[in-house]
């Protein structure tokens, strides 16, 4: 009996632990409410210097919903960091903290030296548009801001998948 416990109990965190989760399992896994070609839906987000995040349709955007707490999205976000990516002048790269506030990523910003746009999502308002569970995700928007593609990054080398 106290091993079938133990089993069911070490089966349970293994669903929990998955992707940085902090929801209990969903019986249909991840779900992604946006598709290849789909509009992106908020275009009026607020960096945490208080500044307006523009989505004016000249440049390709990355934008990367994220914990800091979460192990996975900061493994993603040191692969970002040590990408390419970081460096094209034809990409923005705007980081979406899911349940965080903005003194949180100011924080998170110095001590991890993130190099772009931050914006705090402490309700997971702008979240709840995208998914339904797990993090890091990464949206990848051509210059009309429609998605090119998804991933969920919750296994090493997410990165190196963006292309267009």
């Amino acid at each position: 009996m106290l091993s079938r416990i133990l089993t069911l109990g070490l089966i349970g965190l293994m669903f929990c632990t998955t992707a940085c989760s902090s929801t209990p399992p969903h019986p249909k896994g991840y779900e992604t409410y946006v598709a290849k070609g789909d509009k992106f839906k908020d275009m009026a987000l607020t960096s945490i210097q208080g500044d307006t995040v523009s989505f004016a349709q000249n440049k390709k955007k990355l934008i990367v919903l994220f914990a800091t707490w979460c192990s996975d999205s900061k493994r993603t976000l040191r692969e970002l960091k040590a990408s390419p990516l970081i460096s094209d002048p034809a990409l923005e790269i705007i980081a979406i903290g899911r349940e965080e506030s903005t003194a949180s990523l100011t924080e998170f910003k110095d001590s991890f030296g993130v190099p772009f746009t931050l914006v705090a999502d402490p309700d997971k308002a702008i979240y709840s548009h995208y998914a339904n569970k797990g993090i890091p995700r990464l949206i990848l928007l051509d210059e009309q801001n429609r998605v090119i593609d998804t991933w969920i990054g919750e296994t090493p080398d997410t990165v190196s998948q963006i292309k267009w």
